[in-house]
């Protein structure tokens, strides 16, 4: 009977024990599971490493090297007159001997136009009689050609280079021009070393596609450049004296001049200008050697860089000479292409100019040109 009660009674106690256990138990792992840290971020994948560019010798590499190169070309009539109309069909272009493409006939009109002008004082040519007038004519002359993109730089011969303008408007330098003094005495001429620095003058002050002229009024006789300058003295000197110079000092006076117009030629080459002379000595330059090896000398000049040499006979003449190179400049076609010359470096690469369906017209082109260093 006691056994009995006391398993009714340990029943019910062993229930509530169980129970009281749970109601303990449950706040402390509901807190532990609230207090636990927050799960750390998923990892971030590494980018694919991208691959290094094969290098020259996986495969064969082209390289182009472009050299667009600009021909001022002249084209006259039987008349001198300049003929116009041309397309690009009509020319034939090439350069050590390879035919190029031209891509394209450029307007003068468009290309800005930068001269040079070297004015020669020096007795040989003040003393002609009509120097004032020489000057009135060129300042005429870049008035009357000159844009107002363009410009004009001058120069005077004497015994040394002089830069007594430099590039500029047409106003400033026709203005500077007609102030220009005539010698009044014996003045040497330094004629190769005025054309030499008006060359690297243009070279190194003129833009890059830019049009570039040299336009020279003198008799091209040169006594005083550096090339010349000490045997030109001692053959002065001898002839102070009476004494005549030996044929041996007088091949050596010879060959240096050769080689000073090579190089004055050369130079203008280098600056893609073109060389045109006026001599105002007329008929007298036929007269004597030294005119007739001066002018040779300029034509040589004008022949190879697309110029030309004129010798007027007057003042009108003078005019007129103005006026033809004027129009020449006003009216030259402007041939472009890319050269696909195989000549590697920075030498003299030739170039021939023609036009094959028109026989009858007259071309006048530069001889070639040095390309410029990358």
């Amino acid at each position: 009977m006691n056994h009995e009660r006391r398993g009714k009674l340990f029943g019910p106690a062993l229930l509530l024990a169980v129970l009281a256990l749970c109601c303990c138990s449950w706040p402390a792992a509901a807190q532990t599971i609230r207090d636990l840290p927050p799960p750390p971020p998923a990892p971030t994948p590494k980018p694919t490493p991208t691959p290094a560019p094969p290098k020259d010798e996986d495969f064969d590499v082209i390289r182009v090297n472009s050299n667009l190169v600009m021909v001022p070309v002249s084209v006259v009539d039987a008349n001198g007159q300049p003929f116009r109309g041309l397309q690009v069909n009509d020319f034939r272009l090439a350069e050590e001997g390879r035919d190029q493409q031209l891509v394209e006939i450029g307007n003068p009109d468009e290309v800005p136009l930068d001269i040079a002008i070297l004015f020669d004082i020096s007795s040989s040519v003040s003393q002609k009689g009509f120097f004032a007038f020489q000057q009135r004519a060129a300042a005429s002359f870049l008035k009357q050609v000159l844009k107002p993109v363009d410009r004009a730089a001058v120069f005077t011969i004497a015994d040394q280079p002089k830069l007594v303008s430099p590039l500029a408007s047409a106003d400033v330098a026709a203005a500077k021009i007609l102030t220009i003094p005539a010698a009044t005495s014996p003045v040497p001429t330094a004629f190769y070393d005025t054309v030499m620095a008006a060359a690297k003058y243009l070279a190194g002050n003129s833009a890059d596609r830019h049009r570039r002229v040299i336009l020279v009024i003198s008799d091209g006789d040169d006594n005083y450049s550096s090339i010349v300058k000490d045997l030109t003295v001692a053959e002065y000197r001898a002839s102070q004296k009476g004494e005549g110079t030996s044929a041996a000092a007088y091949q050596g006076l010879l060959d240096r001049r050769r080689r000073a117009v090579l190089e004055v030629q050369k130079a203008v080459q280098q600056s893609d200008a073109a060389f045109y002379s006026i001599n105002p000595g007329g008929e007298s330059v036929k007269l004597n050697q030294i005119s007739t090896r001066a002018q040779n000398s300029m034509e040589s000049i004008a022949q190879s860089t697309g110029g030309t040499a004129y010798v007027p006979n007057s003042e009108g003449d003078l005019e007129r000479v103005f006026t033809e190179i004027g129009a020449e400049l006003r009216g030259q076609y402007l041939l472009q292409y890319y050269s696909n010359s195989q000549t590697a470096g920075t030498q003299f690469r030739r170039i021939a100019v023609t036009l094959p369906t028109h026989a009858e017209l007259r071309v006048r082109a530069r001889q070639g040109y040095y390309p410029k260093s990358k």
